[in-house]
């Protein structure tokens, strides 16, 4: 067959294959060769979920009634865990027959939210730096998109002065991350009420996601906390981070009736209902005490501990009070750009740190980290840095 003559369509030719699919493809190669690289790159949790949650899982799988087709909607027991998990950590009252939607994962949620609020031509803003996916799935439905700056001299929030000069008319949705990745900055009461302000004013609707509350973050919030949110806001969560599940794909999406209705019909055409058994046990996880939590976090922050180091011997400067799985350093003024630094951390030191350039233009001068390693593989990455370090002093 002469594939010569067959075109994608178009909007392939406006996104890549995603940086991480091809960066840990390299890295496996060079793993495969000996090298033994140390990735700190993605993140993504290296220890179990809860036990209770696995136990589940297992029991469940073994019965002969739970290998079907699942409701698009998903099952009650894990809409009614997700109403009771946002009322008691969030301070949040969501009815989980109309204002929940279970997801297989929060990328597959930002394809349908995306489709269900955005005609082609339709304006999205999209954090820079931020999550690649905003703007590769805003591409993909072909939607313009405008991008707003964070940065250290606004705290990485939006400048609301600088939004207010774009041509508001044509924007339908706004993408925001707070507890933010790739930065750190924790959420507050002040900006979710800006946000939602903005949103009201100019009739585009607010989207916070939201998976990074629980990691190194003593005060969960969400967008939601603010009065009428829902009204105009949808916020996403997910099971990913804070409970260990990445792999197993379950999150959700959270807003008034009527916006959940019309992500559904997109979910319901693209998608389907997970594993029940899966759908039980993530139930099961999201009745985990205070205890999990601050378990997890105790793991965290002695591997923040070691990160800081890191940031320290490459010379980065950085907010303490960053919270999230990663940490975010800016460069030293003396090195090209964040591409070059991490290749070259990458080649001397056999250590894979994710360059903050694949996060937006924004991100061109900073470094980011992953909590995502065991404290002896992050101390043996600190050991090698300092040792090329030293070699090239």
């Amino acid at each position: 067959m002469n594939t010569e003559t067959i075109k994608p369509a178009k909007r392939i030719s406006q996104v890549k294959e995603y940086y991480f699919s091809k960066k840990l493809r390299e890295i496996a190669k060079l793993n495969a060769q000996g090298l033994d690289i140390i990735s700190l790159g993605i993140g993504g949790p290296d220890r179990p979920p809860h036990p209770s949650a696995i136990e589940t899982l297992c029991h469940e799988a073994h019965r002969t009634d739970t290998h079907g087709y699942q409701p698009y909607i998903g099952i009650t027991e894990l809409r009614q865990a997700f109403a009771e998990w946002y009322y008691k950590y969030f301070g949040v009252t969501l009815d989980p027959t109309s204002e929940i939607q279970p997801l297989i994962g929060s990328k597959e949620g930002i394809l349908h939210t995306t489709l269900a609020f955005v005609n082609p031509g339709d304006g999205v803003l999209v954090p820079n730096p931020g999550y690649p996916t905003y703007t590769s799935v805003s591409q993909l439905a072909d939607a313009t998109i405008y991008k707003y700056d964070l940065t250290e001299q606004t705290n990485w929030e939006p400048d609301f002065d600088a939004l207010e000069q774009l041509p508001l008319d044509k924007i339908k949705l706004m993408w925001v991350n707070y507890p933010n990745m790739p930065t750190g900055q924790r959420a507050t009461k002040k900006l979710f009420g800006q946000l939602i302000d903005f949103g009201r004013r100019h009739n585009i609707v607010i989207v916070n996601d939201n998976p990074y509350s629980f990691i190194l973050n003593d005060k969960p919030l969400s967008i939601f906390c603010i009065d009428g949110a829902k009204e105009i806001a949808i916020e996403m969560n997910s099971l990913s981070k804070s409970h260990n599940m990445a792999g197993w794909r379950i999150a959700m999406v959270a807003s008034n009736k009527q916006f959940i209705e019309w992500i559904l019909r997109v979910k319901s055409n693209i998608d389907s209902g997970q594993f029940r058994p899966m759908m039980l046990a993530a139930a099961q996880a999201l009745k985990c005490d205070q205890a999990w939590y601050d378990e997890i976090n105790t793991t965290y922050r002695q591997r923040r501990n070691i990160a800081e180091q890191i940031m320290n011997t490459i010379g980065c400067k950085y907010d303490p009070g960053q919270m999230g799985l990663f940490l975010w350093g800016k460069i030293p003024d003396n090195e090209k750009d964040s591409e070059t630094l991490s290749e070259k951390i990458l080649n001397e030191a056999r250590v894979f740190i994710t360059p903050g350039f694949i996060f937006g233009s924004n991100g061109n001068r900073y470094i980011r980290i992953s909590l995502c390693a065991t404290e002896d593989r992050m101390n043996e990455a600190l050991n090698r840095i300092k040792n090329i370090k030293s070699n090239n002093q």
